[in-house]
């Protein structure tokens, strides 16, 4: 399991945040969504029900990627994914092939990952071309959802995102219907931050980077999240 990720859970009241040194906002308008990872895609829809009183509703599976996902809305132009490996997938995937061998690994539920959206993912790519920041894509990406509908996107991936700490950048396809939309409401993402100890060269790289997230002091590196729902707060970092 990697060691900087942990989660834990609050209810009932928001956890109290360490100061923060580059300050945006409490809910970064770029971020697309948040990846929770488990092991197991039914015990990580079951966790995140219990603690917010909303089910993640199932969003397909990622064909090549060997992993599938479920779905819950967290306000306009945000949403939580949990992502898991698919068992029905035996292959090596050809796109992040470490993910699902990683997902595998972890003990409980954890914040892995996180996304940016852009409606000019050339723009984003010719910017860290100029800068001499390592990345590949944009990348087609695709997934059938369980009503048969597809849904398009393209993302761009640093070489080191700091294990998480730094987004990838998605551009959904313009006849995709944005998950926010569609996923199963009643919850609302309250805060996002990005913990680190290195945190003044984090939040140089994120400016360098065009991203715009707090980045907070912490003895370790973590995503921090608070989720807002009719059951409660759900706090996810260490």
């Amino acid at each position: 399991m990697i060691s900087r990720r942990h989660f834990f859970i609050i209810t009932g009241g928001v956890a109290a945040m360490p100061q923060i040194l580059w300050s945006s906002e409490k809910v970064p308008t770029m971020l697309d969504h948040l990846l929770l990872g488990c092991s197991d895609l039914d015990q990580g829809i079951a966790f995140v029900e219990q603690h917010t009183g909303v089910r993640p509703a199932m969003g397909g599976v990622h064909p090549g990627r060997g992993t599938r996902n479920a779905l819950l809305s967290l306000g306009h132009l945000h949403y939580f994914e949990v992502i898991a490996p698919d068992p029905a997938q035996t292959e090596v995937p050809k796109v992040r092939a470490e993910l699902p061998a990683m997902l595998k690994q972890l003990a409980a539920p954890t914040l892995v990952d996180w996304a940016a959206h852009t409606s000019d993912i050339a723009a984003v790519a010719e910017r860290w071309r100029k800068a001499g920041v390592a990345f590949h894509g944009p990348t087609p990406g695709s997934r059938a959802r369980p009503d048969g509908k597809m849904l398009h996107w393209q993302t761009l991936n640093l070489d080191n995102d700091r294990d998480g700490l730094l987004p990838f950048f998605i551009q959904w396809g313009t006849e995709t219907v944005h998950p926010s939309v569609d996923a199963p409401a009643g919850c609302e993402l309250e805060s996002f931050v990005v913990v680190s100890p290195e945190t003044a060269a984090l939040a140089a790289e994120c400016q360098q980077l065009g991203v715009s997230v707090d980045v907070t002091p912490g003895k370790t590196a973590y995503l921090q999240a608070t989720i807002a729902g009719p059951k409660g707060r759900l706090t996810l970092g260490e």
